[in-house]
């Protein structure tokens, strides 16, 4: 008997140490789990769930992989993509389609490689039996720079058949403001690439049609929230500014002519000031910067006293940010979790049982639950 109790411990000791957390912390009267179910990747940039195991996601360096969050295994997918991987730059974001199931169509953003000039691309595929085919570029920006800096650039989708994707100014602050290129903005484009009628600018001499918002400096976050019919965003500042703005039809958010940062290489701050007639305002600032990455609005039952509830991830600060906001979209309290983490927060989503995902610049991907997983 002795002997076979001890073959239970040897073979079964493992298991348990495998499942126990990476972390454990209290919020918000919940015992919340976290759990590393995936490591050792290139920078996971975006994910997207295709089914209730399977996970979608980029790596900055041009490769995507499926992960299945039950098995923890993962299966890589190449793709012949000419693919700028130069500082900020490489393949960007991921998002299934609204109509995955009928269509098998994915949406990804990615630096195009034109010159050694790079890009913001908006491109989609199909994904049958776990390959990629039938690549198509929707959108090749006019925002192409030598520089290799601010490129946006999160998807999301709106509940009338619309997709958005960002574009940060590339390094290039007037960009920002001139509209007869993509860069500092936020496009909308119907799901099969073509401008919808009602875009803000729509036969407007010298604008490009394709552009919802600008004035913007680096969006690297973007969400539609359905149920409060909210289009989100949050961008970096420069030194301290970083913002979280609701995004509407044809608005200006100031950058660079306003900004709550400061410059680089003095104490002064960007711009003219903080306010301009026919400037938006943030809901939120981040004075110093946390350097934002991704951002969702939670929905779900598993973290309740959540839902409503704006998430983003933090790359200098390494943290999750939670914002809390009532009816009208007013901030009325932040928190930062994960702290103990001390890891670069790339993206956030969820699943639709509510379980949080998170990734991060180490190339981990982790679970946030209440639950055992």
């Amino acid at each position: 008997m002795a002997k076979y109790g001890f073959l239970f411990v040897v073979l079964f000791m493992p298991i348990a140490v495998l499942a126990k957390p990476v972390l454990e912390f209290r919020s918000e009267e919940m015992d919340i789990k976290v759990h590393k179910i995936a490591s050792n990747l290139e920078i996971p940039w975006g994910m997207s769930f295709i089914d209730e195991y399977r996970l979608l996601f980029t790596q900055k360096k041009g490769r995507f992989g499926i992960l299945n969050t039950k098995t923890k295994k993962i299966k890589y997918i190449d793709v012949s993509l000419d693919i700028l991987a130069k500082g900020q730059g490489g393949l960007l974001d991921v998002q299934i389609s609204p109509f995955f199931k009928k269509d098998k169509t994915i949406y990804f953003t990615y630096v195009k490689n034109q010159n050694n000039e790079g890009a913001t691309t908006l491109a989609k595929a199909n994904l049958i039996d776990e390959k990629i085919i039938n690549i198509k570029d929707i959108l090749v920006t006019k925002s192409k720079t030598d520089t290799t800096r601010h490129y946006g650039s999160r998807i999301t989708f709106d509940d009338e058949n619309h997709i958005y994707f960002s574009v940060g100014d590339r390094g290039v602050r007037p960009n920002a403001q001139n509209l007869s290129n993509h860069a500092g903005s936020i496009l909308r484009l119907n799901l099969d690439g073509s401008i919808p009628k009602d875009n803000p600018f729509v036969n407007k001499k010298n604008i490009l049609p394709e552009i919802y918002s600008y004035g913007h400096r680096n969006p690297q976050g973007l969400f539609y929230d359905k149920i409060s019919k909210t289009l989100f965003s949050i961008e970096h500042g420069p030194r301290g500014g970083d913002e979280i703005n609701i995004i509407k039809k044809g608005l200006n958010y100031g950058w660079p002519v306003i900004s709550y940062g400061k410059e680089y290489w003095n104490p002064f701050p960007v711009g003219v000031g903080t306010h301009k007639e026919g400037m938006e305002q943030p809901i939120q600032v981040y004075i110093p910067s946390i350097a934002p990455s991704s951002l969702i609005v939670y929905r779900g039952k598993m973290f309740e006293k959540w839902d409503g509830n704006i998430l983003s991830g933090a790359l200098k600060l390494t943290h999750v940010n939670r914002i809390v906001v009532n009816k009208k979209n007013k901030v009325i309290k932040e928190n930062r979790i994960l702290e103990n983490l001390n890891e670069r927060i790339r993206d956030i989503i969820q699943d639709k049982k509510g379980k949080i995902y998170i990734s991060t610049d180490s190339g981990n991907i982790y679970s946030l639950s209440v639950d055992e997983i």
